[in-house]
Parts: C-alpha cells; sequence; structure tokens
C-alpha cells in the first residue's frame, strides 16, 4: 500500500489535524426507552440518533449532522426531501450488518421486501441499550440478537459507540462484537458491513445510468444524467479516486463535496485489529458509503475469497472511525494518515 504511507515519529507529530486546537465540546446523550431512540448532541446541538423501533429491520444512526448542522445522510426513506433519490430503501443514516449469515441476507431487508420472501433474510433486534454517558466524550452501548424470521438468534451483539466533536468536526467510534450463539458462516459477498448512505449533494456526478443486482436478482435503476445536485467524489488512502475507490483496499476512504458554502468530508478510517485489514471500500457513486473486509471474491474478481466462520461462543470485533469535517477546505490525506495511525494505536 503505497501512495499515501501513514506517517510516524516527529514527521507525524509536525502534522496537525484542522481540530487539534479546536476546542473539545460537550457531547450530551437522552435516552428514551419509550419512543426507542437515543439523541446525541455536541455543544448542545442534535448531531444525530441511535434509532432502533421494531418497525424496522435493523438499529442504526439516523440522521448525521455536520457540526455545521447539515445533514450529510439522504433523507429517504424516512423523512425523504426534494429529489432525494428512492432507490435501496434498506440503506438508512449508518449501520451495520451483512448479505450472507447462514443464508441469510440481513443487508438487503427492508418493507420492500414481499411477505413470502421475508424468510429469506434476517432481523437485528436491539434487545438494550446498556450505556450512557455524557461529557467530553458521550458514550452509547448497545446489546442485540441477529435473529432469522422466526427469532431463532445466530449471533449477539455488543457495540459501544463512541461520540465526540468541535465547532468543526464530529466524529464517531463504532466497536462492534458478535458472538456466536450457533455456528455462523459469513459467505464472501459484496454487501457489507459498515454502510453509510449519503445525502443527495454528496454523491457523483453522473451521465450515465447504472443498474445494481442483488443476490437475489433484484435489479436497481440509478438514473444519471439529469442530476445536478451531486458534488461528491471518492479518495482512498491508497490515492484511488472516484470509482476507482470501489473494490480497492485502504486505510481509509472519504468522500467530499460541497453542502451549501461548506466543504464537507466523509471519512471511514480502519482499525488494524479488524479482520482483512485494510478493508476493501464497496464505495458506490450513486452514495452508498461502505467498509467490507469480507468481500474479497467479489472485489477480486474471483482471485481470492475470504469466508468467516465463527463456531458458537467465538467471537470477531469491528471496530471503525468515522470523521465528519466542515470548513473551507477538505481534510488532506496527511491528516487522514495521521488520524488513522491514532486511531489504530
Amino acid at each position: 500500500m503505497a501512495k499515501f504511507k501513514v506517517l510516524s515519529g516527529l514527521a507525524a507529530a509536525l502534522i496537525v489535524s484542522t481540530s487539534a486546537f479546536a476546542q473539545v465540546e460537550t457531547v450530551t446523550i437522552k435516552r428514551n426507552d419509550k419512543q426507542k431512540k437515543v439523541e446525541v448532541l455536541v455543544g448542545g446541538k442534535p448531531f444525530t440518533t441511535f434509532m432502533y423501533p421494531d418497525t424496522l429491520e435493523k438499529p442504526f444512526l439516523y440522521p448525521i449532522r455536520t457540526a455545521s448542522g447539515a445533514e450529510i445522510t439522504r433523507g429517504f426513506p424516512l423523512n425523504p426531501k426534494p429529489g432525494d433519490p428512492t432507490d435501496h430503501p434498506h440503506h438508512i443514516g449508518l449501520w451495520f450488518n451483512y448479505e450472507n449469515v447462514n443464508g441469510l441476507d440481513f443487508w438487503n431487508n427492508s418493507y420492500a421486501i414481499p411477505a413470502a420472501r421475508k424468510s429469506q433474510y434476517g432481523w437485528i433486534k436491539t434487545q438494550q441499550v446498556t450505556e450512557v454517558k455524557s461529557g467530553r466524550k458521550g458514550i452509547l452501548a448497545y446489546s442485540a440478537n441477529w435473529t432469522n424470521q422466526a427469532g431463532d438468534v445466530i449471533l449477539k451483539e455488543n457495540t459501544r459507540f463512541e461520540f465526540s466533536g468541535d465547532k468543526n468536526q464530529r466524529v464517531i467510534d463504532r466497536i462492534t462484537t458478535l458472538t456466536a450463539v450457533q455456528q455462523a458462516l459469513f459467505s464472501d459477498v459484496k454487501d457489507g458491513m459498515l454502510g453509510l448512505r449519503l445525502a443527495h449533494e454528496l454523491q457523483m456526478p453522473t451521465t450515465k445510468d447504472e443498474k445494481f443486482t442483488d443476490n437475489k436478482g433484484i435489479v436497481t435503476v440509478i438514473k444519471g444524467g439529469t442530476d445536478k445536485v451531486p458534488t461528491g467524489n471518492y479518495l482512498t488512502s491508497e490515492g484511488k479516486v472516484g470509482d476507482a475507490a470501489w473494490s480497492s483496499r485502504g486505510v481509509w476512504c472519504k468522500v467530499y463535496g460541497k453542502l451549501g458554502a461548506d466543504s464537507v468530508s466523509v471519512a471511514i478510517i480502519d482499525h488494524p485489529q479488524n479482520p482483512n485489514y485494510p478493508t476493501f471500500w464497496h464505495a458506490r457513486g450513486y452514495g452508498l458509503f461502505a467498509a467490507n473486509p469480507l468481500g474479497e471474491k467479489v472485489f477480486t474478481n474471483g482471485k481470492s475469497e475470504k469466508n468467516l466462520t465463527l463456531k458458537p461462543n467465538e467471537s470477531a470485533t469491528f471496530k471503525y472511525r468515522v470523521i465528519i469535517n466542515n470548513d473551507s477546505k477538505t481534510l488532506k490525506p496527511e491528516q487522514l494518515n495521521e488520524m488513522a495511525s491514532t486511531f489504530g494505536k
């Protein structure tokens, strides 16, 4: 991995991020068990909400905002905005799941799946919010079960979020441990694991229609050519730009574009302890921004394959950092390299 090397020692110490001297703002966590949501505020301003209603097939963070209040997540399907793309209704906010666990599709499950086909899909059912804590760093932890439609538990999930921010930056650390109740096979597929559906403005401009087919044969058409709203582009730690980011590996990947007058960047950083590090990037121009370490067969055109099997009581942990920055300029590769180095420690 060559293009942008992670700096260390004195060189790394000399790099100053956009927020190095900014004052850290207080994070406030507001729990609402009755409505099955937890609100996160930074500096008294709404940042995001953890939502886990029984009516939806997984928990997620939605919406997610910059420090200036602009939403980086698509509104559809929960709160559609004028002109919002309406493809992939299972793409909501920031989530974590997988397309094939013991043959069940957790990724593509949504209200759009006909009842007759629901048995092919898995659910992630939040059991309990186990910790909330406000302060310079906000803490939110929860437990959940990955089940089939009959409610049989395949995996137990324990996730911890850490939230922080300052006047121009917001940070989400997600640490998820999956523990097998029964043997769990994560078959090598493209749709997983950490997913983020971007706001319309952060999509990449395109002049052509695109078709995407999932593993059940369902085709989604993404229209191109007439959409003048998108301003986004991708860049990875290995220097891959735009569409070339998809299927490539890297320590980090960022999308950047304009939201109003602000230059906004959203970066996802992989962790050295994650399975199959560094991850493959399932980063699509139409607004899906995902890190999938287990999609090797698809992303290498069959040259290699990465299946993950957890025997009963075995666990796997996945750690990610999401950095949302708004300022007059986007985060530089050198800054992201230093942030990745810090996160990796």
